[in-house]
């Protein structure tokens, strides 16, 4: 750890040398996909393919601040933390269609809390492992995240090795120090017209988190490792009871596949669909539709989202709920599920609003630790699972970019979530306000972004058998600078 952290600050001055007339811009969208505007060229010989090669550097920043309404002996606290860090990518040139990738990703980190309090943090806790801090004492980690053979032929590009992956469920989600990376192979094509392909096979991954890569679905229970339910996926939206010792008694490996599309052949209309499964356990099913319809001056963007989880197993070994707490659950045992999402935007120029509705069936939890959010574009704010059973959410969410302080951006949301207040596993309903301003600098190099949450949760909800649920109200501030080189 300590060896490859060395390493990173070493090789990042060079890399600005080496680099000094290959600088690249990291269009940072909300959903914070890096798209690089230069990349590498094909060459004509194996020794061009690395000198011409590209690293692209990222000097990195992030606090977080945290206040819940009322804290908790050793389950809530308040706390503040931050971190610096950065990335190094390197992507060598393509020879005869052939190309590598290497991206080391460093975050060191000091907080307000004790080593053994760990647990404790919720906002910034991805900027450090949980696992390396109470096991080992470290407060950073540094990791290998991507590492990838390409072959890219014509419109299609095949990778193996580890890497981000962008699907439904599947998601970088590079919102904090280190993005989600997955270790397998995938396969993307738009050789078809109006038609983008996307096929994956996964075998581990490596949550934000995490300096390691870990099992995609099963949950670390080593009688052992008094830490254990930290060393595997660990996420919150991880179903607690598909334990890592039970998956392996039944011959289960947990491997990941994703298969999507998305087709533009009509006019004005987008359509998506996905099927993502981890066999044994769960699959999953989705389709979307987005048609744009032009008012004037005005775009008026309909949307419309159907996903149906199977229970191909998993429901039988952990329960209807993540949390294995079934109680309140119509088939305890079952994880089926049911999803329907629906939106419509309205924009002009540089605003746009947006009114989102999301209603999960009263069945089994949602369970998607991959970083994909099922709600996300619809209902989801910062921060928030919204897509246990029985959940309705209702968002009004606005957009705007200043015509005349270009590249300063406010995006604002306030969402309504209806949680079931007779299952004991689901928490009890909250209101959410949620604020972001960020602005560029500098040709797109220096990126600032303050976030805002305001959660404004029940008090008082009492399920059927007496148990007081938890006000889950709080308050949480981010502010995040990159200077991306």
């Amino acid at each position: 750890m300590k060896r490859l952290t060395i390493m990173f600050f070493i090789l990042l001055p060079l890399s600005v040398i080496y680099a000094h007339e290959n600088i690249y811009v990291h269009h940072l969208k909300s959903n914070m996909i890096p798209i690089y505007e230069v990349s590498p060229q094909e060459v004509d010989s194996f020794s061009d393919m690395f000198l011409q090669g590209i690293f692209y550097g990222r000097l990195r920043m992030n606090s977080f601040g945290f206040r819940w309404d009322t804290e908790v002996e050793g389950k809530r606290k308040n706390h503040a933390i931050a971190a610096v860090g950065g990335s190094l990518i390197y992507k060598s040139a393509y020879f005869h269609g052939f190309a590598v990738t290497a991206g080391l990703y460093t975050s060191q980190v000091k907080g307000s809390l004790d080593r053994h309090k760990a647990s404790l943090y919720k906002a910034g806790k991805d900027a450090f492992s949980r696992y390396d801090l109470l096991t080992e004492g470290e407060r950073g980690m540094t990791s290998l995240a991507e590492g990838y053979l390409e072959y890219k032929h014509y419109k299609s590009s095949l990778k193996v090795g580890r890497q981000l992956f962008e699907s439904f469920l599947t998601k970088s989600n590079d919102t904090k120090m280190i993005p989600n990376a997955f270790e397998g192979f995938t396969l993307s094509s738009k050789t078809l017209p109006h038609t983008h392909l996307k096929m994956g096979y996964f075998t581990k991954q490596k949550l934000r988190d995490h300096s390691t890569f870990h099992h995609m679905l099963a949950y670390g229970d080593d009688p052992n490792d008094p830490y254990a339910q930290y060393s595997q996926n660990d996420d919150s939206n991880m179903h607690r009871g598909l334990k890592q010792s039970e998956l392996q008694a039944l011959g289960i490996d947990d491997r990941l596949m994703v298969f999507e599309v998305e087709n533009k052949s009509v006019n004005h209309l987008t359509f998506h669909a996905n099927y993502t499964a981890v066999p044994k356990l769960l699959s999953y099913m989705m389709l979307q539709a987005d048609y744009k319809v032009d008012v004037g001056d005005w775009s008026v963007i309909p949307s419309f989202r159907y996903m149906k989880q199977f229970d191909d197993g998993a429901g039988v070994i952990g329960g209807a709920n993540r949390k294995m707490l079934s109680g309140g659950y119509k088939n305890p045992t079952s994880l089926d599920s049911t999803l329907y999402a629906a939106r419509v935007d309205v924009q002009k120029d540089t605003f746009k609003l947006r009114f989102g509705y999301t209603d999960v069936l009263d069945e089994g939890d949602i369970i998607a630790p991959w970083r994909g959010f099922p709600t996300g574009g619809f209902t989801r704010a910062m921060g928030q699972y919204n897509w246990d059973a029985n959940t309705k959410s209702y968002m009004l969410q606005m957009d705007y970019t200043f015509e005349s302080m270009p590249d300063l951006q406010i995006l604002s949301r306030y969402v309504v979530q209806n949680f079931d207040d007779n299952k004991v596993g689901v928490q009890a309903d909250t209101d959410v306000f949620t604020l972001d301003v960020a602005k560029i600098f500098e040709k797109k190099q220096l990126y600032v972004k303050t976030r805002y949450a305001h959660v404004m949760g029940k008090s008082d909800t009492i399920v059927g058998n007496g148990v007081h649920k938890a006000d889950s109200s709080y308050d949480e501030i981010r502010v995040e600078m990159n200077y991306l080189f």
